[in-house]
């Protein structure tokens, strides 16, 4: 083989190569990024299901005289805690294929909190769901990735 054709190989390894590396890198990213999403859809799917909860009446399994939407938990709206039914996830908290997550209530507000899962291990992935009443705007989402949290598209270094 002369020289030129060596070269050209050679060259072609390295391009197939780096191609491979970067596809990798973009597939990792992208899948960061899913779980995120997913999240954050999990994260206000539950925040609706705690509205919808307090809007019912107590014969149709609403919140009981004096209860309100802040006192809604895992139960209430019809998720399992069941450390059987949760996976990776702690007692007490919902979890799915996305995620673990955490409702708490303190007052007249309600937060969820979400960890994303990779497997059977928590990353770096989290969403944080605060409701402060029954409207739609009353939702406000919180979230953060590899340390970084972004609220309404703005992104601060606060460290989780």
């Amino acid at each position: 083989m002369g020289q030129q054709q060596l070269l050209l190989l050679v060259l072609g390894i390295v391009i197939v190569g780096l191609a491979v590396v970067v596809g990798i890198q973009a597939f990792s990213e992208n899948q960061a990024k899913a779980n995120l999403d997913a999240l954050v859809n999990d994260g206000v799917r539950i925040a609706s299901d705690v509205q919808a909860w307090s809007l019912k009446p107590q014969a149709f399994g609403g919140p009981a005289s004096g209860e309100d939407w802040s006192d809604a938990t895992f139960a209430d709206i019809g998720y399992s805690d069941a450390d059987a039914d949760n996976g990776a996830c702690a007692g007490g908290q919902y979890g799915n294929l996305n995620g673990c997550f955490t409702l708490a209530t303190s007052g007249t507000d309600a937060r969820i909190t979400g960890q994303g899962l990779s497997g059977t291990t928590l990353n770096s992935n989290g969403v944080q769901i605060d409701i402060s009443g029954t409207s739609p705007n009353d939702v406000s989402t919180l979230t953060s990735a590899a340390g970084t949290y972004t609220v309404g598209g703005g992104t601060s270094s606060t460290t989780n």
